[in-house]
């Protein structure tokens, strides 16, 4: 792949953002961001850029967590939808609050493999691998409860949906039946 890497003042996670790393920039932490065809740098801090893209996608990311905690009960490292229209689900590799802290998009991962006790190699769909400092079973709870998670909330709509789908078949059964003119015979 092609390195292009930009710097962005301004940039909201997108269904093509893969990870989210934090990047020492001078006496700074910045983001490093691999989408699957582009790398950016970010002023901004990964959490920093997790909470501005809920709000851009209409919501808090404290409301983000307590949908999290709603739906599946995690509190701790809790995964967040970020866009539920787009199915941007992301989780953290270590406690938001801290500076190490990366987010990884669920959908664009394909594979991982153990490197040792404290690494994790990680295939996305684009056949980049990334080395990420954790442990594989940590890796594998994380993505295991952003999988229930998605579960969770795709069954929820599902469930809304449903008896409106029932509504509109009765309601269309009705007019049909309704609207039955006799044969005519000439």
């Amino acid at each position: 792949m092609e390195e292009k890497r930009r710097i962005v003042e301004e940039y909201e996670i997108n269904p093509y953002t893969m990870i989210i790393m934090p990047f020492q920039y001078g006496s700074r932490v910045y983001s490093k961001i691999y989408e699957l065809h582009d790398e950016y740098i970010s002023p901004f801090k990964p959490l920093e850029l997790v909470k501005k893209s809920c709000e851009y996608f209409g919501s808090s990311y404290q409301g983000r967590r307590d949908g999290t905690k709603r739906l599946i009960g995690v509190t701790h490292k809790a995964p967040i939808i970020i866009d539920p229209h787009t199915s941007i689900y992301l989780f953290p590799t270590l406690s938001p609050t801290k500076i190490d802290c990366m987010w990884i998009s669920h959908e664009h991962i394909v594979a991982h493999t153990c490197i040792n006790s404290y690494d994790t190699e990680v295939l996305f769909h684009n056949n980049q691998t990334v080395t990420i400092p954790i442990s594989s079973s940590s890796f594998e709870s994380q993505l295991g409860r952003t999988a229930r998670l998605r579960v969770k909330f795709e069954q929820q709509i599902k469930n809304m949906e449903k008896p409106f789908r029932e509504r509109i078949l009765i309601k269309n059964a009705k007019k049909a039946s309704e609207s039955s003119q006799p044969y005519a015979i000439d």
